[in-house]
């Protein structure tokens, strides 16, 4: 069997649609979108379009889409750019969040934010109540992201959005893992800024999207032209936002269908580990979860060695987040959760839209036995 990919928490196989959409933008169709004359206006028209096919995915307006290189500048110009708008008030977030969102409240904290940080369940989950006292003292800004990255547990989104919103406190959702995989829209979570990225439900590397509700004050993280509402300055890659609009339209139409998809493949590989694998536990197995994502800690085998072991095999696998794989300190979120082991290995398995069963029976096979080797021999 050819390499299994099981890393699409990371990043997702560019879909074809959104390939062949792109094409014309790199090429005839070059134009800088702020000049004037056909080359340009061309442009804009292309751009704007991509704008109006992304709002309309999400339940918003065309103005409030701002387009960003990543899902990681969407989260600082959420949290940073809100602070710094807003000038007081304390920076809120969970201690399970994204590094772009700790890491932006952080240097929110360092310029003065008083910092709050959420803790959570042994699931990984918020409780919303524990926002009451918090939502008192008038936050800048309140985020809690819509799924988490490495676990999965979907957090009660909707409560914690409703109660920001009756308190008047603008509340941001990071829902770069849950687009695509559960129902996310602005028209009926009440969400006043909500980051993506394309690259996470079949669309390019290097485009995101911030949704900043009508009304908002942000200060942008950078200063030049007047682009993306005065938010983002820079020319913007039109062919980028094409792709982007492609994915997210192909993403909503195929959300229902694709959960359930994706939550039998989830479901099949994790009866599978946990009949096969002695010790095995299942981290947010007791929560709501995103569909595609398994984090599973297995005792006495060394992480590092188990993650290349899979990869000489052809499975590829997470430990942690992508974003932070290499790093010498443990999961900020399986600690917050109170499940690291001493000894012992966590990794993700993430499925995606390329997964098939055949797939996940054949790396249902081949983990437990390689998990078995590497142990062993620690």
């Amino acid at each position: 069997m050819n390499a299994i990919y099981l890393d699409h928490a990371a990043t997702t196989p560019l879909r074809a649609e959104v390939r062949e959409a792109m094409i014309p933008l790199l090429d005839g169709r070059f134009g800088n979108p702020s000049s004037s004359h056909r080359f340009g206006r061309e442009a804009r028209a292309a751009l704007e379009e991509a704008r109006e096919r992304a709002a309309d995915a999400l339940g918003a307006s065309r103005h409030e889409i701002v387009f960003t290189c990543a899902g990681t500048e969407a989260d600082n110009l959420a949290v940073l750019g809100r602070w710094r708008a807003r000038g007081d008030g304390p920076v809120v977030c969970s201690a399970v969040e994204h590094k772009a969102v700790l890491k932006a409240a952080a240097r929110a904290h360092a310029e003065g934010a008083p910092l709050i940080v959420l803790g959570v369940d042994g699931e990984g989950r918020v409780d919303p109540a524990a926002l009451d006292d918090v939502l008192r003292g008038g936050p800048s800004v309140v985020s809690v992201l819509w799924g988490n990255n490495e676990v999965g547990t979907l957090q009660p989104v909707q409560e914690i959005a409703e109660r920001c919103t009756g308190a008047g406190v603008i509340f941001h959702s990071d829902a770069v893992q849950a687009f695509g995989k559960v129902r996310v829209r602005v028209d009926e979570t009440p969400c006043d800024l909500l980051s993506l990225s394309a690259h996470k439900f079949g669309g390019p590397k290097g485009i995101g999207l911030l949704f900043v509700r009508d009304g908002v004050a942000l200060e942008p993280l950078s200063h030049g032209g007047g682009q993306e509402h005065g938010l983002r300055p820079g020319t913007e890659s039109v062919a980028m936002a094409a792709g982007l609009a492609t994915a997210i339209e192909i993403a909503a139409a195929a959300q229902e269908s694709e959960c359930s998809r994706l939550g039998a493949l989830r479901d099949r590989l994790e009866r599978a580990l946990v009949l096969a694998v002695p010790g095995l536990v299942v981290n947010a197995g007791g929560a709501p979860r995103l569909p595609h994502i398994l984090n599973v800690s297995i005792p006495a085998v060394d992480q590092e060695a188990l993650l290349v072991a899979l990869d000489l095999e052809g499975v590829a696998v997470s430990v942690a987040s992508a974003c932070q794989s290499g790093a010498a300190e443990p999961s900020h979120v399986l600690t917050a959760m109170g499940r690291i082991l001493e000894h012992g290995a966590a990794i993700r398995l993430s499925v995606g839209w390329t997964s098939t069963e055949s797939e996940i029976d054949h790396a249902a096979a081949v983990i437990p036995a390689i998990a078995g080797r590497v142990g062993a021999r620690t």
